[in-house]
């Protein structure tokens, strides 16, 4: 029962998730908004994704270590500086697909 609100494997990857987007795209870069700008936000959210599959699919995630994970990506972000349109969004697919990742360990 301890284990199932231990979120520091969580906490490790949200934080990594946020300095990995901090560094590729900061949040002065979205406002401005371009062709280099959305090539680098696409490439930058599909590596953020598939390592999301990857760690939900060797991580057992319970819904509290969901739902931890996707409060500590959306404060990170939005006190990086990231507009709460970006961040709500980002945080809504990176919980989606936690959870279908998540999901899919679970089937034979």
């Amino acid at each position: 029962m301890i284990g199932w609100f231990d979120c520091t494997a969580v906490d490790e990857f949200a934080d990594a998730v946020v300095a990995d987007l901090l560094k590729r795209v900061p949040p002065p870069s979205i406002a401005s908004v371009g062709k280099v700008t959305a090539k680098r936000l696409k490439s930058t959210n599909d590596m953020i994704f598939a390592r999301a599959e990857s760690f939900a699919r060797a991580q057992p995630l319970n819904v509290y270590k969901k739902a931890h994970l996707g409060n500590r990506v959306k404060w990170a972000l939005r006190e990086a500086g990231y507009a709460e349109e970006f961040v709500d969004a980002l945080t809504y697919e990176l919980v989606t697909v936690i959870t279908l990742a998540a999901g899919a360990r679970k089937k034979p």
